[in-house]
């Protein structure tokens, strides 16, 4: 230890990155902390001192970019839409260029995080002289040091929380990396001030926090916006209701950035609203917030064309907003709608005939457009027959079910599914169709992306055998006897995977369990284990009636066995 502490101060980098990986690493090994906190005095003064830009840290070169400056096609960075997916599968969509390069800076800055988790307040005493000392400095030649004493505040969030948060405060220091960095430190003590609302002093500060973030939206700073957008993301998913006394000031900011930010920034924006309608659902729909909020949307989305790429934000802003507001989206369903099918259209031409359809096939255009789509039936209700009733969204549909792309069946799928709760006999002129296409992807290379189309399938097969009953006769062997399989191999799919074949199981037994019971000592035990890991719904429910409806002769033959599973 006294070796890596000595090294960790050497001169080349490499060498004292490797030294610094030894501190995350011992902690993460639950060795004795006692050994280590006798280091501590000696320790905490190097990791500081090497969580301060390296000159040539390559997040220098562009810190000073004023928001006036247009975006040029090469600096916005290759976005990937998430196709919509049914379940309980969680994903990182974190993709901050600022914390991608691994180096001695980050390095440190996650010992502090580790050793503020194991020793808690009890390493402020070594360290906030240090940071009080940093952040007190003056001068442009000291901006660093000022910088790394507020990324460290940050980094030690999770463990010294209690000792730190009546301290917080917004740095609004002259170097954008300074106000950047700040956004990301009040960041991380958001949801630690919202355990805290009960406390008049802990809502006083996540107040303190909102507006310090709302402020920097609207910096000229573009790092500074970004930082600022992405770091509100992440207070507004810790959040969610407690943003409900904000709404009006939170959305004049948001909307007031939205006029101010090129491209690049303004993809951000997006996935913050989106975020925001996420975290609030139907309290977003107010006539004032609504007068706010609709009219700089409609005017940007009226302004691109069909196969603009700008449009993919867009797109994923408008689904959560649909699904948000409800019924309230209706008086903006109808264009939103038709847009939709018109770029799923021109992309089947694309895709045949660039030349003739004046655009380039982008598949990314259909699955966006397709979760839009599932967006307005989820948030419409019954309201969407209206808008599908007279148009070819079937067919198209079926086409998307069976493309080659797995993203495209993946979101496919799911509109089936959500069009089957909300207006199933839409579906019913090529019912058998979609049922067919549809289990035909639970017997398929379950692997990769296959496993959420297949995810997506078996969600949509029940949703749709709740409704139509004793029409899914034809292919229940054939699900069943695929469900079978998912469920005796659980520990090779996802969780998602597990669950909706266990719930559709039961849906199907519950409609057919003459065509179910015969098979049921092929998968009874994972059906059981499955079934009791999903979350007490009306989906478990359905399942549950179906496990209840199977042969009552096989229960009495097997029951003792499977009492003590449960």
């Amino acid at each position: 230890m006294e070796y890596m502490l000595q090294v960790n101060k050497d001169p080349d980098e490499e060498v004292a990155l490797e030294a610094c990986e030894f501190w995350s690493a011992y902690c993460d090994a639950q060795l004795p902390s006692e050994n280590l906190k006798e280091l501590l005095p000696r320790l905490i003064p190097v990791l500081l001192s090497n969580m301060a830009y390296a000159d040539d840290d390559e997040s220098l070169l562009d810190a000073e970019e004023d928001e006036s400056q247009p975006d040029r096609d090469q600096d916005l960075k290759p976005r990937f839409h998430t196709s919509r997916l049914h379940g309980s599968e969680d994903f990182d969509d974190n993709d901050d260029d600022s914390f991608n390069v691994w180096n001695l800076r980050k390095c440190s800055a996650a010992a502090i995080d580790v050793l503020s988790n194991v020793f808690g307040d009890e390493i402020l005493p070594a360290l906030m002289p240090l940071i009080q000392a940093k952040l007190s400095t003056s001068g442009d030649e000291a901006w660093k040091e000022r910088e790394a004493a507020v990324l460290t505040l940050g980094a030690i969030a999770e463990g010294c929380f209690n000792g730190l948060y009546p301290h917080l405060s917004e740095a609004n220091d002259k170097f954008p990396l300074i106000r950047s960095i700040s956004c990301w430190t009040l960041s991380r003590f958001g949801k630690y001030l919202i355990q805290e609302g009960g406390n008049p002093k802990g809502y006083e500060q996540f107040e303190k926090v909102l507006m310090g973030l709302l402020r920097r939206l609207l910096d000229s700073n573009k790092r500074v916006q970004e930082a600022a957008c992405s770091a509100f993301a992440t207070v507004e998913e810790d959040a969610a209701e407690e943003l409900v006394p904000h709404l009006g000031v939170i959305l004049q900011h948001l909307m007031c950035a939205f006029g101010k930010y090129q491209r690049r920034n303004l993809r951000i924006v997006y996935d913050a609203i989106g975020t925001l309608a996420d975290s609030v659902r139907e309290e977003l729909n107010k006539p004032a917030y609504l007068e706010i909020l609709m009219p700089p949307l409609v005017a940007k989305w009226q302004q691109l064309s069909n196969s603009d790429k700008d449009l993919f934000p867009l797109l994923e802003c408008f689904t959560s907003i649909s699904q948000a507001l409800g019924v309230g989206f209706a008086p903006f369903a109808q264009p939103v709608f038709q847009r939709c099918m018109d770029i799923i259209q021109l992309q089947h031409m694309a895709k045949v005939d660039p030349a003739s359809a004046g655009a380039q096939y982008d598949r990314e255009f259909i699955v966006c457009s397709l979760d839009l789509l599932s967006g307005l039936a989820e948030g419409l209700g019954s309201g969407i027959e209206s808008l599908v009733s007279q148009t070819n969204l079937r067919d198209l549909l079926l086409n998307c079910c069976m493309d080659e792309a797995p993203d495209v069946r993946q979101s496919a799928f799911a509109l089936m599914g959500d069009l089957a709760r909300v207006f199933p006999a839409y579906l019913q002129p090529r019912l058998i169709e979609f049922l067919q296409v549809a289990s035909q992807q639970l017997s398929t290379n379950l692997t990769g992306e296959n496993l959420s189309v297949a995810n997506n399938a078996c969600w949509a097969i029940g949703e749709l055998a709740v409704k139509v009953r004793q029409e899914v006769s034809p292919i229940v062997t054939n699900v069943v006897s695929a469900l079978a399989l998912i469920l005796q191999h659980a520990e090779a799919v996802n969780k998602s995977l597990v669950e909706n074949s266990a719930i559709t199981l039961g849906r199907l037994a519950w409609i057919r369990p003459d065509l179910v019971a015969p098979h049921m000592e092929h998968f009874v035990k994972p059906w059981c284990l499955a079934l009791a890991m999903v979350r007490d719904d009306l989906e478990k429910e359905d399942a549950f009636r179906g496990l209840c409806a199977v042969n009552p002769s096989y229960w009495m033959q097997h029951m003792n066995d499977q009492v003590h599973t449960f």
